[in-house]
């Protein structure tokens, strides 16, 4: 049973990703590798001559890689936080950068004849709507190239603090984000329009310390929890404890304390009619 979606509170993420910016590139290790799976995956891909788009640069890791492919003057780098607008900015002078929501692209239709994005959709609650924005701005012939976090993202976190809750009998319910399904990934992208070439999941796992230490990493790049209805703080001290001794005796191993991310990466196509 895929759990519900829970609406994120796109102000929140902003200002988490914007404050968060300067540490950022200090810290996003699987965020790196995925641009780098991205990347990898695009290598095969006959892209057409023309502008292209990353949506939510963040420091502009990807939109780096993409220029060995296209010249900077065709290159748009966007994201909603201004903080990482700024960073990617000042690390490509050559490309064009501007603050947007992936929901409401600031573009005009046939503006793009390919976007990419890396590590930003697990962030957006209906991936359709969205999706159909990046068909509106594509060429016919254009292509879409994107990696998100899928539902295995941080299991071992989101299951301890769950059971942490509920062996705190309060009756209140976990409040950790959901991602993404494949299947739900692949049915957005055909609702948008597009023709969904190549779709494939995969998992990347790192080690911590303890958790607090994985904590503190999410923290450092914005990753903190955007869910709506998020209550002040991540739990009350007793969950807390509560929470890390699950995780503790229950993923621990020799390697160290698992966190681990499963990255959905999806090649589309537009159309040439």
């Amino acid at each position: 049973m895929v759990p519900p979606v829970k609406a994120i509170d796109s102000e929140r993420m902003r200002g988490n990703f914007s404050s968060h910016a300067e540490d950022y590139d200090s810290y996003a290790s699987v965020q790196k590798r995925v641009v780098e799976l991205l990347y990898s995956r695009l290598a095969a891909v006959a892209l057409l001559p023309g502008p292209c788009l990353d949506i939510g640069t963040g420091t502009g890791a990807l939109a780096a890689a993409m220029l060995n492919r296209v010249s900077g003057n065709q290159f748009v780098v966007m994201d909603i936080a201004h903080g990482m607008t700024r960073a990617a900015a000042g690390r490509l002078p050559a490309v064009s950068a501007c603050d947007g929501d992936a929901r409401q692209l600031p573009f005009a239709n046939q503006a793009f004849a390919c976007v990419v994005s890396s590590s930003v959709y697990q962030w957006v609650d209906c991936l359709p709507s969205a999706f159909a924005e990046v068909a509106r701005v594509l060429r016919p012939g254009g292509s879409f190239a994107l990696a998100l976090f899928g539902e295995k993202t941080l299991f071992e976190l989101r299951s301890s603090h769950c059971r942490a809750v509920e062996d705190s009998e309060t009756g209140r319910t976990s409040h950790v984000q959901n991602f993404p399904v494949l299947d739900e990934v692949a049915d957005a992208i055909a609702a948008a329009g597009l023709a969904c070439d190549d779709i494939s999941a995969g998992m990347e796992v790192e080690f911590h310390l303890d958790v607090p230490d994985l904590l503190r990493q999410l923290k450092q790049i914005g990753a903190s929890n955007a869910t709506a209805d998020r209550p002040r703080g991540l739990a009350s001290r007793r969950v807390m404890q509560s929470m890390i001794k699950f995780y503790e005796q229950q993923y621990r191993c020799e390697s160290g304390l698992p966190a681990s991310y499963e990255v959905i990466i999806a090649i589309a196509s537009k159309s040439l009619r």
